[in-house]
This record gives structure tokens, sequence and C-alpha cells, in this order.
């Protein structure tokens, strides 16, 4: 009897990957996606935010940091001030403010069963979608 190997993230869990499409950051990691075989729903993430629920997952992924949410580099992000005002925010408040506007949360945004991370880069998306 031989053994099967683990199911991957690809075989059977159904992530949501909240992009926007004028992002390269987010092309790359779609296209990374898409070569890796993960099965994933892509959502705009200006149209159609992440939930406040979703958000509380990603800010345990993210050691509960806070910023880690936001697109601390896009436009929305600086003619809000929010340099300033976001120490001053509490969880509801940020996640409040982020799910009314899409352009303020970190992208690209994976999040399913097991996986939640904001931001893409190769390695650690390799470790997490490994299983």
């Amino acid at each position: 009897m031989t053994g099967s190997p683990e199911p991957s993230v690809s075989e059977g869990k159904m992530l949501k990957f909240y992009a926007y499409k004028g992002c390269g950051t987010c092309r790359k990691a779609k296209k990374f996606l898409d070569e890796k075989g993960v099965s994933y729903e892509e959502i705009a993430i200006r149209e159609t935010p992440p939930s406040a629920g979703e958000f509380k997952t990603m800010l345990a992924a993210c050691d509960g940091e806070l910023r880690k949410l936001f697109n601390t580099s896009g436009g929305d992000y600086k003619a809000l001030g929010m340099k300033d005002k976001l120490p001053g925010l509490s969880e509801q408040e940020a996640f409040a403010l982020l799910g009314s506007n899409g352009n303020l949360v970190k992208r690209p945004f994976l999040i399913g069963d097991g996986v939640a991370t904001v931001g893409f880069d190769e390695e650690r998306w390799t470790a997490l979608l490994a299983g």
C-alpha cells in the first residue's frame, strides 16, 4: 500500500483572491496562482472589499498589526491622512474604513481555509500554499 501525498490548497479549498486589475503585483500573484494550478475566486477589491470577518482573520495572520492591512503607498491612504489617523483607530473603525474603501486595502489579499496573506511574495506564497 502506498501513501498518497497530503492534499494541497489547490485540491479542494477555494481561496478568495482580492485584486485590482491595474495592479502589477496583483497580476504577478494571479499568474503565480494560475501556474501552480490553484483554484480561486477573483474578486475586484475596489468594488467588493473583504468583509469585517475576513479583515479580522487577516489581522490575526498579520500578528495584530492593523497597518499591514492598509495600502500605505496608495493615493487614498495619503489623501485621507491615514498615517496620522491609523494609530488612533480601533479594529472596528479600521475594518469599517477598509470595507468602505477598497483602495485602502493592501493587495493582493488572499484568504481561505488555513490561508491568509496580503501583498505578494513568491517564496511566502509557495510555502503557504504547499499546505
